[in-house]
């Protein structure tokens, strides 16, 4: 039996293509106004409950200061990273991955046994004990395919101008446009922080056994 479903294995490469893309060229958004806020509505520096930095060159999508081209480039793998994720949660649904591997049951969240987890963690051991995933990586995948890239989705249609006028409601519910606008960059962020953490855990629990298994399948056990 294969350890990862061809459905798994193309939306994680296809999503990998798009998150890059988006990021790289969300950082060139971002240069074009680098004040975050709260509400309806900012722009002076002391509405701002933060500042972001200015991302060089080379981290950012085109490679220059462009904002019409950043934004084409963001709006073409948009569609792509919905529909795509759309499509993993139907089939994690119908296929039971989700109720299977990802969701945690009462005796995981005991503070002695998640502290267990982040002991072995630690220790570098990432034994599943017979499951595919141990507690972290369900609460890791959880919270990322449940909460983070939905939440990038619904806050980028509420800062789309094009979408605002049908999906009033939305901006309302995360806050005003610019809440959403602030969500959408830590949310972003967030995402951010777990690739990093699992490109780390995936170098330290072996790189080529990982990578061929999520091209091939690979086998349980």
């Amino acid at each position: 039996m294969k350890r990862h479903a061809l459905s798994t294995r193309l939306w994680h490469w296809l999503n990998l293509v798009c998150v890059v893309v988006l990021f790289m060229s969300g950082l060139t958004i971002s240069n074009a106004h680098r004040r975050l806020y709260w509400g309806d509505w900012g722009f002076a520096a002391e509405q701002a409950w933060l500042t972001v930095p200015r991302f060089p060159d080379w981290m950012t999508i085109p490679g220059y200061y462009s904002l019409a081209v950043a934004r084409d480039w963001h709006i073409l793998m948009a569609w792509p990273f919905a529909l795509g994720l759309l499509f993993m949660w139907i089939v994690m649904l119908a296929n039971r991955h989700f109720k299977h591997d990802i969701v945690t049951s009462r005796k995981e969240w005991k503070p002695s046994a998640v502290w267990h987890d982040i002991v072995r963690h630690l220790k570098l051991d990432f034994d599943h004990e017979g499951g595919k995933y141990n507690f972290l990586q369900k609460l890791a995948y959880g919270l990322v395919l449940g909460v983070f890239l939905p939440m990038m989705i619904f806050t980028g249609i509420a800062i789309s101008p094009g979408m605002e006028p049908t999906f009033g409601w939305l901006v309302e519910l995360l806050g005003g446009r610019q809440s959403a606008r602030s969500l959408h960059f830590i949310f972003a962020f967030a995402i951010a922080a777990f690739f990093v953490v699992h490109v780390v855990l995936v170098i330290l629990a072996g790189p080529i056994r990982q990578i061929r298994d999520m091209i091939t399948g690979g086998r349980e056990g």
